[in-house]
């Protein structure tokens, strides 16, 4: 049977809709909201009757019958530490959404989205993999403090996604491979994927782990002390510092990888040692969960929108490949993941999970 399935993913400034038919794309479209739009409303919460209005009108005006609409899923938000899967959209989930459970973000509104439209229209609606997914080891959340344990916030969609993909492809079953996967955006980050659990990986919202091109990563823990009580900073800055002006952004001015790339290759010295060690500090993080899989590593996979780099891809591949083989599926299509979640659920290859 075939399902017919709306795609909801907001972003701060955008909602993201697709509608696909089983894996095939039928519409797309990117519905920006300006500044002055989104100043309006106090909270994330309260921006939902005016999204809502947004994504039916654009249906509308594309001739989309909702009647025809199987199924309806949103982008996971900042919910509790969950496991992986499909997730119905119970009254539960959507509360700690609508409060923001570990945070305030426009992706809290896509379960609550999808539940509204698909309420209208009387079809199922689930959110799929959101960054809170935490399936850590009990061992990888000691951080060396017991009032700072390690967390689980990375970029679970697309990691999840992919691995299933690597998966298929190779006819094998997802729960039976150890995997590595790098996802490289504007953060990062890299999950050790043992028998289908993500048994450690950073918290990659926070800035843990490698520099990304707007995340500071792991800082030396002393002169962050310093720095945070020396009088210059609010929090807020130092907040800043460490996710949205770290990376890249802090030593280049840029969050373009291709600009890094483009000021190397005309001589800029200080562009080459940036790059090189970015491309450092995710290999390092390979090895170190190469490790956490006891050295018995299936594939590492090489992720997101910086994947597509030439550079990148060669000088990664030839840095950890005798781990284990490399594959590259560049950037990150959180549309059609949304959707083959959805799919799983709807055909019975997996049961839905419990919030």
């Amino acid at each position: 049977m075939s399902y017919k399935i709306l795609i909801i993913n907001p972003g701060s400034t955008s909602t993201k809709i697709g509608v696909y038919e089983d894996e095939t794309q039928v519409m797309e479209e990117t519905l920006r909201h300006s500044t002055e739009e989104i100043a309006q409303y106090a909270t994330i919460y309260d921006q939902k009757d005016f999204r809502k209005k947004v994504i039916l009108d654009v249906l509308a005006e594309k001739n989309v019958d909702l009647s025809s609409i199987d199924v309806v899923v949103g982008r996971g938000g900042l919910l509790k530490p969950i496991p992986g899967g499909t997730y119905a959209t119970t009254p539960e989930l959507l509360e700690d959404l609508k409060i923001g459970k570990q945070g305030q973000h426009a992706s809290n509104l896509g379960g609550i989205l999808a539940s509204e439209i698909a309420s209208q229209i009387h079809v199922p609606s689930y959110i799929v993999d959101p960054v809170v997914v935490d399936e850590l080891a009990d061992v990888a959340r000691l951080s060396g403090h017991p009032e700072m344990p390690r967390i689980s916030i990375f970029h679970a969609l697309n990691q999840k996604a992919v691995a299933k993909r690597y998966a298929k492809e190779v006819g094998k079953a997802y729960e039976d491979l150890n995997l590595i996967v790098v996802h490289m955006g504007g953060g990062v980050s890299v999950g050790a994927h043992k028998n289908g659990k993500v048994v450690d990986v950073a918290n990659a919202l926070d800035g843990d782990g490698p520099f990304s091109p707007e995340r500071s990563g792991g800082l030396p823990s002393g002169a962050l002390m310093k720095l945070c009580f020396s009088g210059k900073y609010t929090q807020a800055e130092v907040g800043k510092m460490i996710n949205g002006n770290g990376g890249f952004n802090a030593y280049l001015g840029t969050n373009d990888m291709r600009d890094v790339v483009k000021m190397a290759s005309e001589g800029n010295e200080t562009a080459q040692n940036v790059m090189d060690a970015f491309h450092y500090q995710l290999c390092k993080e390979i090895g170190a969960m190469s490790v956490v899989l006891g050295g018995k590593v299936d594939q590492i996979i090489l992720t997101g929108g910086i994947a597509y780099g030439e550079v990148t891809q060669k000088t990664m591949t030839e840095a950890v490949s005798f781990i284990a083989p490399v594959t590259i599926y560049p950037g990150e299509d959180e549309l059609l993941a949304l959707a083959q979640g959805a799919l799983r659920v709807m055909n019975g290859e997996e049961k839905a999970m419990e919030y």
